[in-house]
């Protein structure tokens, strides 16, 4: 027997081991320069890598596992059995299985693995669907892997896989933000123990859940936003399963660097190619401004919800904002009374605070101007504010037409102010730099011109 693996990283190595020792022959590919395992007849021909495989197992990711397939389709042999591993949502192991499906006599099993490969290897726990369910099952239970067969159609065990993640997957989000809380409090290793002691195997368990959800936060944030989309899908509110996507995409989008490194590299990017880049999408509305020229603010949302003319909650925000932060006020609009002014300013700068953004009036320009405080609102007006609430701090606000979270990077200049959600903030930067890049060179290529005639 003969099993083709597709993708040879952590997963497809540890598959790889497995058949091999089950006594099949086995051939792989991979594009990436990654390592071969060992005993693997590795090609750089696809069409080679899958010739008379009686099994192909799809480690890819979901992003090209279709493309995959419409590579692999063509070159399938009569009776071949195609398995798409991936962490995908079930449309898109629909989309595979119709691709592959055209080659005469193949069938197609929608594998979802339900357990830690790199703590079980090939004796992995899975649900297996679709036309090539049975035999992909002999197949996988024939290595020791405990196998559900549940028939079915292409995307049924993937559901059942995302019904489960919307669980675990939260629960490794739950476990790094507590402990990443726990850090910041001094106290890691007490919230270590407090977690520990509720898991069946204490610390282990701790440990991979924690440095797994780190390690593969990248696929796993594609697979929480799937289990997203499930549940809206079967009409359950996905409010934990929200929060759940969106710390798996923080974790894949900082990449092992640091905050300080990702604020610093957005200083003197302008908004406008911020905005460029990301489709014109999160900009603030134009009547929010800067009060004094020469502004510029980068830094994370500390947010404020306060009633019209009310600075309570903007008080309690003050005692709470940490370095390189940037309060953001939704004030309703309020156009007759400042809710802040040069004491406010201040104690936000004593505090480390690197700006504000109001919806609503700010006072004493001049001196924010001298201190260098930058804010951005949509009047100036000389009223103070009153002092009574009520108002909330920390949670999502509007602000100028655009949703920002707690969290999420804010950038203001001149022209004006850009919400970026937290998770996306590094992409946006490549993005961003882009636009800049090419906005210099098309200048460039202008003035050239000019001076030349």
């Amino acid at each position: 027997m003969k099993a083709a693996v597709l993708g040879l990283g952590e997963a497809g190595s540890l598959y790889s081991a497995g058949f091999l020792a089950g006594g099949w022959t086995v051939s792989g590919y991979d594009p990436a320069d990654v390592s071969t395992p060992a005993g693997v007849d590795r090609f750089d021909d696809i069409a080679e890598a899958v010739a008379d495989a009686d099994l192909v197992l799809s480690l890819t990711s979901s992003k090209v596992c279709v493309r995959a397939a419409q590579d692999v389709a063509p070159h399938l042999r009569v009776g071949a059995v195609f398995a798409d591993m991936n962490s995908a949502s079930a449309a898109v192991k629909a989309s595979v299985s119709e691709v592959v499906c055209v080659s005469p006599g193949v069938v197609f099993a929608d594998v979802a693995v339900v357990g830690s490969v790199p703590a079980h290897g090939a004796r992995t726990a899975l649900v297996i669907s679709g036309s090539g369910s049975t035999r992909a099952a002999e197949f996988f239970a024939s290595l020791g892997a405990p196998v559900d067969d549940i028939g079915g159609a292409p995307g049924d065990a993937a559901r059942r896989k995302l019904l489960r993640s919307s669980f675990m997957k939260g629960l490794g989000a739950l476990i790094v933000e507590s402990t990443e809380a726990g850090a910041a409090a001094g106290a890691e290793q007490w919230v270590r123990d407090q977690i520990a002691a509720e898991l069946t195997d204490g610390y282990p368990a701790l440990d991979r859940l924690h440095d797994g959800t780190v390690k593969h936060a990248r696929r796993r944030a594609v697979e929480a936003r799937a289990a997203v989309e499930l549940l809206d899908e079967i009409g359950v509110a996905p409010v934990c399963g929200r929060a759940v996507a969106q710390v798996h995409e923080r974790l894949a989008d900082v990449d092992g660097r640091s905050a300080e490194d990702l604020l610093a590299a957005y200083e003197g990017l302008p908004v406008a190619n911020i905005g460029d880049a990301r489709g014109r999408m999160g900009m603030v509305d134009s009547g929010i401004h800067s009060l004094w020229k020469g502004a510029r603010a980068v830094g994370r949302a500390r947010t404020v919800w306060t009633r019209a003319g009310d600075n309570k909650a903007l008080q309690d925000a003050l005692a709470k904002v940490q370095p390189g932060e940037v309060i953001v006020i939704n004030g309703h609009g309020d156009l007759n009374r400042a809710l802040m002014g040069e004491l406010i300013a201040e104690r936000a700068r004593s505090r480390g605070c690197v700006g504000m953004v109001i919806d609503g009036a700010a006072r004493d320009v001049d001196v924010l101007a001298e201190i260098g405080f930058g804010v951005w609102a949509r009047a100036v007006s000389p009223a103070g504010p009153y002092k009574d609430g009520p108002g909330h701090i920390d949670i999502p606000v509007a602000i100028g037409g655009v949703v920002c979270n707690p969290g999420d990077l804010v950038v203001a200049d001149d022209d004006g102010v850009i919400v970026v959600p937290a998770a996306e903030a590094f992409t946006s930067l490549a993005a961003a730099r882009a636009v800049e890049a090419d906005e210099a060179q098309r200048r460039a290529a202008i003035i050239a011109a000019r001076n030349a005639s």
